[in-house]
């Protein structure tokens, strides 16, 4: 598994946990994860403020759910600039076939 895939996995790990199984589970979940990923470094200032809105109301404890943000931060952090475009790409190419899907 390349690093790509890698990041990419940890962040659907992430999303599966946190989002309730789904995309739909958390409003605007595409545009969320975008806004994580957009900028050369991944926004962990709002990955921060997703955390603490989403610690009320998940079972989950608020550590480990910080602890896996950060995982998927430092992994994309890592990649090259290409590969970082090509995980927006995916992130996209995803937002687009689950309207699809849905509507």
């Amino acid at each position: 598994m390349n690093s790509t895939q890698a990041c990419l996995r940890t962040l659907a790990d992430v999303a599966r946990q946190y989002g309730e199984g789904k995309p739909d589970g958390l409003p605007g979940f595409h545009d969320e994860v975008l806004t994580l990923l957009w900028g050369p470094r991944f926004d962990r200032e709002h990955a921060l403020a997703l955390w603490r809105s989403a610690t009320g109301r998940l079972p989950t404890p608020g550590a480990v759910m910080l602890h896996d943000l950060l995982r998927v931060a430092d992994r994309f952090d890592d990649l090259p600039p290409t590969e970082q475009h090509r995980l927006r790409h995916l992130v996209l190419r995803h937002r687009r076939r689950f309207a699809l899907a849905t509507d």
